[in-house]
């Protein structure tokens, strides 16, 4: 089906209908001011307002098509414009990140029926709608959204109902360029996306304050194989601890890294190490697909993005059995979680064999927050297992409660449980102390601490 033309009147309608966007340095309001114009300022008039194609298509799609219907029928209409008016759609999108830079924010939202038509910006913690952005209908939004997705990205979304991604924006200066985090995803039967800004720098690894031991255990020079694992939930700057240790090493031993991510935030320039760089659904179809092949790569450290599903679980479990130093994430809690977390992936019959090789391949698991810090910003509290042989023992004989005990006691060698960093930082006069209650996971233990 050829997308059809509008009538005369139509156009029109389209015409009154296309939302003009004109964020700061943007549109007409800059040339009235005088001021010169900069990049974003200078892209084209039609960039900084909806393509009428777009208001052509919504028109001639049947009013019969709801939900996923409708996104499939207007996925497939926005397939056959030329490269140009996609670039347009693009460019178009393009206007929220540059907005997005302009005041600092984490994240913005786009789309789906709870948006109210409003692009949403997260600043400073509060996510909030930015009325100076106009507003978009659903269609409007979809259309906008599904230009950024490649064939394999939609594939995704159809069987998933997500699809997670990488996106990059030019930026004004030099041929830089700033990373986002996307997902897209369904709201109510309509299309929404979030895209998350991710930090162009690195911290350095002896600035998040580990045991000298642990940092030990993290390198590759000292330790050469085994399983770490970085853990929390969304937002907890897992990728970043991640991150910051991947840099260490490259910066540290002549070697091989291999990253898979889904999708891949940080893009790491090898220094002593080779850092190769495969994103699943781009570079690679799966998890599991890229750590089997990274075994005929030749890597010595491996970094898999995020252990979802019991498939990629298990690959890595494997791969780190067969020699390799792996690091990965998980979306749990605390330490113990993240144990009967990977376990209970498993059926029941097959649990006492996991168990057994978990025990054998983990070395290290950080489970982290960032909690609201005194004066503004967030500060990171973490806890850290190591791996010892009475921990070992207790993973193998299904008493991971005792593990507890041992961080608690563990100070010697870098352990340490969430509640006692909580508390370190509530006396060091960085957290109030509603927060460090409000953010620990053993809430008793906490207050024999602060007795």
């Amino acid at each position: 089906m050829e997308i059809q033309k509008p009538h005369q009147n139509s156009t029109d309608k389209a015409k009154q209908a296309s939302t003009t966007v004109r964020p700061e340095g943007i549109g007409r309001n800059s040339a009235r001011a005088g001021r010169a114009p900069s990049r974003s300022a200078a892209i084209s008039a039609e960039t900084s307002r909806l393509p009428l194609f777009v208001s052509s298509i919504a028109e001639n799609t049947p009013a019969s098509l709801f939900g996923e219907d409708r996104i499939r029928y207007q996925a497939d209409q926005l397939s056959r414009i030329d490269i140009r008016d996609r670039t347009l759609l693009r460019a178009f999108f393009d206007v929220y990140l540059r907005k997005m830079i302009s005041l600092n924010a984490s994240d913005v939202d786009m789309g789906g029926s709870s948006s109210k038509g409003q692009v949403w910006f997260r600043i400073n913690g509060e996510k909030k709608p930015d009325p100076a952005l106009g507003k978009l209908s659903i269609d409007e939004s979809t259309f906008v959204i599904l230009s950024l997705l490649n064939k394999a990205k939609l594939d995704s979304l159809k069987e998933w109902k997500a699809a997670d991604f990488s996106y990059e924006l030019p930026l004004d200066t030099g041929n830089k360029r700033k990373r986002f985090r996307a997902t897209i995803y369904l709201d109510m039967g309509t299309l929404a996306i979030n895209m998350r800004a991710i930090s162009d720098e690195l911290r350095p690894l002896t600035s998040l304050g580990f045991h000298p031991m642990v940092e030990k255990g993290m390198m590759f020079r000292h330790v050469r194989d085994g399983l770490t694992l970085v853990t929390g939930v969304t937002g907890s700057g897992k990728s970043t601890t991640l991150d910051s240790i991947i840099d260490a090493n490259n910066a540290d031993v002549h070697g091989h890294a291999v990253i898979i991510g889904n999708p891949l935030e940080f893009v790491h320039a090898s220094k002593k190490c080779i850092v190769r760089h495969r994103e699943v659904g781009s570079d690679v179809r799966t998890f599991k697909d890229g750590i089997v092949q990274a075994l005929r790569q030749d890597p010595d450290i491996i970094v898999i993005g995020e252990m979802r599903d019991p498939a990629t679980i298990s690959s890595a479990l494997e791969i780190t059995d067969s020699g390799h130093k792996v690091f990965s994430t998980l979306h749990t809690s605390s330490a113990l979680e993240s144990i009967d977390r990977i376990i209970a992936e498993y059926p029941p019959v097959e649990q006492t064999r996991v168990r057994f090789r978990l025990a054998d391949v983990l070395r290290c698991i950080v489970s982290q927050k960032l909690c609201p810090k005194v004066g503004g910003g967030r500060v990171l509290a973490k806890e850290v297992m190591w791996m010892t042989p009475s921990a070992r023992a207790a993973i193998k004989n299904d008493n991971t409660n005792e593990i507890y005990q041992m961080m608690w006691e563990g100070w010697n060698i870098g352990q340490i449980t969430l509640e006692q960093d909580l508390y370190r930082l509530m006396r060091q006069g960085l957290i109030t102390p509603e927060t460090a209650i409000n953010y620990c996971n053993n809430k008793r233990r906490f207050q024999q601490l602060a007795k």
